[in-house]
């Protein structure tokens, strides 16, 4: 069968256009009634983002790949298609999502992953979520179902737009479909690992980052460096000879980092997710860190004070996020009066009423 026909039909009975329909006229009542609604697809990042009240807006039922040609690499699903079976039929024709989004849990879907913005172990090396979304449907807060971008990259018509809707949690819109730029899946994979402090093991990542090396994925543990090489078999295998280290045969060791199964993060009561420059040196975090990225992502667990931690990376350039375990308010890093304003001008050009979400990333949008 042709990949462009064999689509994930899993929309309950409930026709396309009766869905755009009913959630036009579910935000249209919002908005005259000035009722906040909480936008909800598998529900696997509801932990990630402030805490907010309102009446459901399920998407999980609006789900099918709408177009799928491999040799353009590109695909478009509905907003409430399971990550899972994306992946898988992407993985058919020997393609993947090149930024290894997280799950967190079973259900996530393609939707959630761009409302959330969250990349994994591979972003670093093939980009973040935003540098590959090539286009989206959103319903705004008039109840108006718009489309911006488009399926190539060639067609910039409304490319920052669907940006936008990268890591906005819903704020601006409930997006209603996506379209994405997929990679050819490498042909062999190797991890290494190395007995390095945090300190050695940043130096480490930050040289080898630019050399011609093949890597896919870097996290140090607190005990160990752990370097993914991805590629043809002879690249990863000369690269391999070349760096040395202990060789790794634990095939789920990346997507336990991922998914956050592995033991320092699935066990953190408290979990901040610090962003600085790769080349940074250890911070000086109360509690235990891990480090992705090539030492731009850091994980702390930590119970310490919000304050305490956010002045650790203070003049770094960098920011802190209050991941899990938060208070339900204190969340995201906060921002100066310009960035604020800056964010209140696009959340009332696309939500006047502000009813989408209200409070999910900062309480003033």
């Amino acid at each position: 069968m042709h990949p462009r026909s064999e689509c994930c039909n899993i929309n309950d009975g409930l026709l396309v256009s009766e869905f755009v329909q009913q959630s036009c006229e579910a935000i249209k009542k919002a908005g005259e009634a000035r009722a906040p609604l909480r936008i909800q697809g598998g529900g696997t990042k509801s932990f990630y983002g402030r805490r907010i009240q309102g009446e459901p807006l399920e998407t999980g039922s609006h789900a099918g790949i709408v177009d799928y040609e491999p040799s353009e690499l590109v695909i478009t699903a509905r907003a409430g298609t399971p990550l899972a079976a994306l992946e898988a039929k992407l993985a058919k024709f020997g393609q993947m999502l090149p930024f290894e989004p997280p799950y967190f849990g079973g259900a996530a879907t393609i939707g959630g992953t761009v409302a959330s913005g969250l990349s994994g172990p591979r972003r670093p090396y093939a980009g973040a979520v935003r540098d590959l979304v090539l286009g989206c449907k959103l319903i705004n807060g008039f109840g108006e179902h718009l489309t911006f971008g488009g399926q190539v990259m060639k067609n910039v018509a409304g490319y920052d737009i669907s940006r936008l809707m990268v890591g906005a949690l819903g704020t601006l819109g409930v997006i209603t479909e996506v379209s994405m730029k997929v990679v050819p899946r490498p042909v062999a994979s190797a991890t290494l690992a190395f007995e390095y402090t945090q300190r050695e093991a940043i130096e480490a990542m930050n040289r080898w980052a630019g050399q011609p090396l093949p890597l896919s994925a870097t996290c140090h543990d607190g005990d160990r460096l752990y370097l993914r090489l991805s590629g043809t078999r002879a690249g990863v295998q000369s690269a391999a000879d070349e760096l040395g280290g202990e060789s790794v045969s634990d095939d789920d060791f990346w997507a336990r980092v991922r998914d956050h199964r592995h033991p320092f993060l699935r066990t953190a009561p408290a979990l901040w997710r610090l962003s600085v420059p790769p080349a940074t040196e250890p911070l000086d975090t109360p509690g235990s860190t891990f480090i992705e990225w090539n030492g731009g992502l850091r994980w702390v667990a930590t119970d310490a004070p919000a304050r305490v931690v956010r002045e650790c990376v203070d003049g770094t350039g960098g920011h802190a996020i209050w991941f899990r375990g938060h208070d339900g308010k204190d969340v995201f890093h906060p921002l100066d009066r310009e960035k604020l304003a800056l964010h209140r001008n696009v959340k009332r050009a696309f939500d006047p009423v502000g009813i989408l979400n209200p409070g999910r990333l900062y309480a003033e949008i």
